[in-house]
């Protein structure tokens, strides 16, 4: 029997078979989870679909993160459907690409609402539509990076709203908390995604990965669901309101280590 079998999970945020949130959404599937998913128009929707039923996904529907009428819509989806929601995995962020190369101070006041809008309330506003359906051992996840904590080059105002993300998770935690809903981020290495190829230098930043950090590898997304499948299940019952690295240990390196010629 899986480490979560039989309890329900959203995820929102798979765009394709690259995707962060597919890696989580294979790994709570192995482990028993009946499942949900998002998408975000017509044209995710023909990549999200046949991505979702290979997983038996009980419910496949649409929804933009600006709209809290979908957001709504798709809630009242999981209570017809499960009548109660276990798991709610949020993998989803965006910033205009011109926001994501050069120095940060060219940040537009429009681009910088975008970002905060869609990579950080969006989790907020996810969480405030789902508590309702939240059963008491409920777990929520995010997906965050190490530019909210140290200055990556493009990563601009990225880096600024997965700063606001990370908070929002300690203040949910403690919202959550008397509830036993625990509430959890997973900051993850660099991962050629369709949201970070947006990131002028990501493939460079890939390499150095696999240089710098200890274990000498770029992570993947089946590592992240590994450790999202951790934390959704019993095993992580006391743990809330932490950012869980998942880098190959990238984050702890204050220098870049003396490499072989």
């Amino acid at each position: 029997m899986g480490l979560l079998e039989g309890r329900t999970a959203l995820v929102v945020g798979v765009a394709n078979d690259h995707s962060i949130a597919w890696g989580i959404a294979k790994a709570l599937h192995r482990e028993g989870a009946q499942l949900g998913f998002t998408y975000l128009g017509e044209a995710l929707e023909r990549r999200v679909r046949p991505l979702a039923e290979s997983l038996n996904a009980a419910l496949i529907e649409p929804c933009d993160l600006a709209s809290d009428e979908q957001i709504a819509a798709v809630m009242e989806r999981v209570r017809e459907t499960w009548g109660e929601l276990d798991i709610l995995i949020h993998s989803a962020a965006f910033a205009k690409t011109d926001e994501l190369r050069g120095p940060y101070l060219n940040t537009t006041r429009e681009g910088f609402r975008i970002a905060l809008e869609i990579s950080a309330y969006s989790l907020t506003a996810l969480v405030k539509a789902a508590e309702p359906l939240l059963t008491p051992r409920a777990a929520i996840i995010t997906m965050t990076y190490h530019g909210s904590q140290q200055v990556y080059p493009n990563y601009n105002v990225q880096g600024v709203a997965k700063a606001a993300l990370e908070a929002s998770v300690r203040y949910l935690a403690a919202d959550l908390g008397p509830r036993g809903i625990r509430v959890n981020a997973i900051s993850a290495g660099p991962i050629r995604t369709l949201a970070a190829s947006a990131v002028a230098g990501i493939r460079d930043m890939i390499k150095a990965q696999e240089q710098f950090a200890p274990l000498r590898r770029r992570v993947t997304i089946d590592d992240v669901g590994n450790t999202a499948a951790w934390l959704c299940s019993d095993l992580a019952s006391g743990v809330t309101g932490e950012i869980i690295y998942v880098d190959a240990g990238a984050h702890i390196m204050g220098a870049a280590p003396q490499l072989p010629a």
